[in-house]
């Protein structure tokens, strides 16, 4: 069983940036695609991005999309978050997990692919 802990989060400024990491214990996330997810304050839990097993393909939500980087270290078993341009509607807790099922390997935005999540990293943006 995987177990992923984020971290990074904290307080920033409109403009700013902060790098979300993710790291995985247990089992290996060799060979499965990563994704982090978001949920602000009373709204539905939300796709931000996803990176396939080799990180030769990676795939954002139109809202971040040119403003957040994702990436993986294998070798440290550790999926990042870097966020630039930061604004007020990102605030929102974020959350990492990996894919599962079939194509484990491939990136995907849809939540319900993906499991063993973390307990999240609160990001606050203030304007």
């Amino acid at each position: 069983q995987v177990q992923l802990v984020e971290s990074g989060g904290g307080l920033a400024q409109a403009g700013g940036s902060l790098r979300l990491s993710c790291a995985a214990s247990g089992l290996s996330f060799f060979g499965a695609a990563m994704g982090w997810f978001r949920q602000a304050p009373g709204k539905e839990r939300e796709f931000v991005a996803a990176i396939n097993w080799n990180g030769g393909r990676t795939v954002y939500a139109d809202s971040v999309k040119g403003r957040f980087t994702i990436s993986r270290d294998g070798g440290k078993n550790t999926a990042y978050l870097q966020m630039n341009s930061l604004k007020p509607e990102d605030t929102a807790v974020y959350y990492c997990a990996v894919r599962r099922g079939e194509n484990y390997f491939n990136t995907s935005t849809n939540a319900a692919d993906f499991g063993s999540w973390g307990r999240g990293t609160r990001v606050t943006v203030s304007s």
